[in-house]
């Protein structure tokens, strides 16, 4: 069994000059002002920063971002709950992890909260272990890997890459970086937010959070 942290990277290319411009040219159609638009971004950031301002949203939703996530399966089924994005996941139906390229071993994620309770992190750790024991049991005894997941715990690592445009992800960011929010889902997303913020101006500058 392989213990590991959860992380996330980045996909899209981030150029944030241009992605201000191209929500720029787009939203000064409504008003027909694209005289106004200026080389240097600065008519952008003006425009987005009054559009954010009088939650004219709309106008966001023609960027979007594409994030790689590595987490447990528990934090996922909150993230697939956004329902305008699109979704593209490990799946245990077809992943056999008795096979080499998985190291013939299940890989869980390591929730944080435990690490400060050792004796609740060794409950959790025999518990995970007793998982692959009998994951690797029912596919010795035939059973196939979708049949045989149904013992996996919530703690089990997947990837999940999440491509949404930018006024959904200003939604997924503000409610799971929120404080009561699922702890795990925080720990992820608030470094994302984080980066977020110095890599595109504006856009994400107004969602609050508190630090795991």
């Amino acid at each position: 069994m392989i213990i590991v942290k959860p992380s996330y990277k980045i996909l899209s290319k981030v150029d944030p000059i241009s992605q201000l411009q191209l929500i720029e040219k787009i939203g000064r159609v409504c008003y027909k002002s694209e005289d106004k638009i200026d080389k240097t971004g600065e008519s952008a950031k003006k425009l987005i920063g009054n559009l954010l301002k009088w939650h004219h949203e709309a106008v966001i939703e023609h960027s979007f971002l594409s994030v790689k996530f590595v987490c447990d399966r528990g934090v996922t089924h909150e993230l697939v709950r956004h329902r305008i994005a699109s979704f593209a996941q490990e799946s245990t139906r077809y992943c056999n992890y008795a096979n080499e390229k998985f190291g013939k071993q299940i890989t869980v994620i390591e929730p944080y909260f435990y690490k400060k309770n050792p004796k609740r992190y060794q409950v959790w750790k025999k518990a995970m272990a007793d998982a692959e024991k009998a994951y690797f049991a029912l596919l010795k005894q035939g059973s196939t890997p979708q049949e045989a997941r149904s013992v996996l715990p919530n703690s089990l690592k997947t990837e999940i890459t999440i491509s949404a445009n930018f006024r959904e992800w200003r939604n997924i960011l503000r409610l799971r970086c929120a404080p009561d929010a699922h702890p795990q889902a925080r720990e992820l997303l608030i470094p994302l937010l984080k980066e977020l913020q110095k890599k595109i101006p504006l856009i994400f500058d107004d969602i609050v959070y508190k630090e795991v």
